[in-house]
């Protein structure tokens, strides 16, 4: 219900936007002039609309806010881009009009308001290219979509990751204008996930370029080199039931992991003691004999290109 009330709010945005940025760049401006010295009143339909805008406004940036797939650089810039055109045109063109308008009727420029939309964009446009260059070259922020880092991460987690240190790319077109570093094994990073660009994962790294990647009974082995683990008990939180949870040494990082050695798929229906918004439970019922996973078709090397960064603090359990 609140998502198809969002999607018609996000809807009704775009013409209400036009309306009332036609209206108020253009229009009103003709209506103060013509009923001075009286106080101009729009029409009972155009007040309604310019009542109803913030709450469209809302209503299509939460739309944008909870969507995976959403490419907030490209919002940032096209926000940038359009509230630059209407702040110069406007400084360039349509205030002398309005002076000279203003001069015809016998009165002062200053009895004609700037209109709120060139307002906005003079206000506006300045913080958005800030945050845009924030974003696109030193920190950004990330929601995990997934349990898939637990215990270090939990979806819905909000993580800053710092974009500086694996180089400088432009925004949208994601191209590296400087090279600085390269993922290293058992950092986190946050990439573009390669057959579908628009969604963002994270995962932590475990194989470099020319690594040879097993894992038998849920434990990994690079280049046939089991990773340093150590048993830390069960794992239960009410979604994950009886997990094994162990201290996982990945390159230079030591971290906590939890795993089921079973070759069977462990989604259940939620349990009614998991306080989280996951769909699913994992109840553990771990296999005797030894097992091997093995990798799924169309999975393959990340491509440096897609890596966005890495989370902050850097240095994790």
């Amino acid at each position: 219900m609140f998502e198809s009330i969002l999607l018609i709010l996000s809807c009704l945005l775009l013409p209400a936007a036009i309306i009332v940025i036609v209206d108020d760049w253009f229009l009103r401006p003709r209506r103060r002039l013509a009923a001075l010295p009286a106080v101009a009143v729009d029409p009972g339909w155009l007040r309604s609309v310019y009542s109803a805008l913030p709450l469209l406004v809302i209503g299509g940036a939460l739309k944008l806010f909870r969507s995976e797939r959403l490419d907030f650089s490209l919002v940032l810039v096209v926000v940038s881009f359009v509230g630059g055109v209407i702040w110069a045109f406007d400084a360039w063109v349509l205030r002398r009009v309005r002076d000279r308008a203003a001069a015809a009727a016998g009165r002062a420029p200053a009895d004609v308001p700037e209109p709120g939309v060139v307002d906005y964009a003079r206000s506006m446009v300045p913080v958005v290219i800030v945050v845009l260059l924030l974003r696109s070259f030193l920190f950004e922020p990330f929601r995990i979509p997934s349990d898939s880092m637990m215990p270090t991460l939990q979806a819905g987690d909000f993580i800053l990751v710092n974009k500086f240190h694996l180089g400088l790319r432009l925004p949208v077109l994601n191209r590296k204008i400087l090279d600085i570093d390269e993922p290293h094994r058992g950092d986190v990073v946050v990439f573009r996930y390669p057959p579908d660009p628009a969604i963002n994962y994270i995962k932590r790294v475990v194989g470099l370029p020319g690594d040879r990647i097993k894992v038998i009974s849920d434990r990994i082995y690079v280049n046939d080199v089991p990773l340093d683990e150590k048993d830390l008990g069960r794992y239960s939180d009410g979604c994950y039931e009886d997990m094994r949870l162990a201290e996982v040494h990945t390159g230079e990082h030591v971290h906590r992991t939890i795993s089921c050695r079973s070759p069977d798929y462990l989604a259940r229906p939620q349990l009614p003691g998991c306080n989280r918004d996951i769909g699913r439970s994992y109840p553990c019922a771990e296999a005797e004999a030894e097992f091997a996973h093995v990798r799924p078709g169309g999975h393959g090397r990340l491509p440096g290109a897609h890596c966005s960064g890495w989370p902050i603090p850097h240095d994790r359990r």
